[in-house]
């Protein structure tokens, strides 16, 4: 039995639920606001008294966090079909995304705000490529890839891994699978940040999470390594873990040319907060001169004409975002710089 069976909600005719994704950036950190122990995200079912889904949506993150929500946007609609109501029909979850500052003293015993990259470890190359993808990840993918029904197939199922895991040439190619092979495709990788959820699907499709049906994968020779579980992330109720991921997706895709970061950063910052908020969300280290540039050329900030009292150096310039940064954003045709 999986995650996606072993706990729901008590049975109901309705068929839509609506889930939110709360995400804040606190101390350079991106993190999302989760209940029930960080194992799903705020949800219900929509009910005859919503007006909306965005009015169910806010009444159900409201009773289970209190956590103030500003914006909200929808994100996507996702169809789980192994969980069904009391006549038998499959539910329809509706997501939406808030950007929100973190609150703590107020927030319900229930809800708390996590790290997402406890949920998706192998996201995080701010400190280089994690361990994990090189020993661990792509070994067992190559192994999956060569289970496919025809050779055609295992070399579309090792294009897609080199697409989504930024591994090179060799691995694609149906040459052996070593360790010394993985690292040096990692040497030259091309990592894409904003393909997130495609790496979650393609593990759950592989059965390497716990939330796939069909994990532990069957077609593995040997069972999976002792600290699998372990070092592969937070799982999640209702396949939460993948309306995260889309939403990670979302961000780091949006972020390349809207500066969605203004809702997320204190009314003030210094220029060094400001990328490192951004690098939070996108889980690379973006190049500081590159980044500063941009900044100058779009005319993102002004400076408040203050400093920061910095408790070692010298204090540093302190920048709000210009008030008219909002509007600008839904014409702007910026990028972000891209990563070291």
């Amino acid at each position: 039995m999986t995650l996606s069976y072993s706990h729901a909600h008590q049975e109901g005719s309705g068929t839509t639920e609506v889930v939110a994704v709360l995400i804040a950036i606190t101390d350079h950190i991106a993190r999302v606001l989760t209940v029930d122990r960080g194992k799903l995200l705020p949800n219900g079912p929509l009910m005859p008294l919503h007006r909306s889904l965005q009015a169910g949506v806010r009444e159900w993150v409201e009773e289970q966090t209190q956590q103030p929500l500003g914006y909200i946007e929808q994100l996507y609609t996702f169809v789980d079909t192994n969980r069904r109501n009391a006549d038998g029909h499959a539910l329809v979850y509706v997501s939406y995304l808030g950007l929100v500052q973190e609150t703590q003293a107020q927030l319900q015993s229930q809800a708390q705000w996590r790290d997402w990259y406890e949920y998706f470890p192998w996201e995080n190359h701010l400190t280089g490529v994690p361990d994990i993808i090189e020993r661990l990840i792509v070994p067992e993918l190559l192994a999956w890839a060569d289970t496919a029904s025809d050779a055609a197939a295992v070399s579309r199922r090792r294009q897609r891994i080199g697409l989504c895991w930024g591994v090179g040439v060799s691995l694609v190619d149906n040459k052996s699978i070593d360790k010394q092979s993985v690292n040096k495709d990692y040497a030259d990788s091309d990592w894409v940040a904003e393909h997130a959820l495609l790496r979650y699907e393609m593990l759950y499709e592989a059965g390497l999470i716990p939330e796939a049906p069909t994990y532990p994968a069957s077609y593995l020779d040997s069972k999976l390594p002792n600290e699998w579980s372990k070092v592969m992330g937070v799982p999640m109720y209702y396949d939460h873990r993948r309306v995260i991921a889309t939403a990670i997706s979302r961000l780091r895709a949006k972020i390349e040319y809207q500066p969605l970061i203004f809702g997320l950063t204190p009314d003030v910052f210094t220029l060094s907060e400001l990328q490192k908020s951004v690098e939070a969300l996108s889980g690379t280290a973006l190049h500081k001169q590159n980044f500063r540039r941009l900044l100058d050329t779009q005319n993102l900030v002004m400076p408040t004409g203050e400093s920061s009292s910095a408790s070692r150096g010298r204090p540093a310039k302190l920048y709000r975002f210009r008030h008219d940064i909002e509007l600008q954003s839904l014409l702007m045709d910026s990028k972000l710089p891209k990563r070291k």
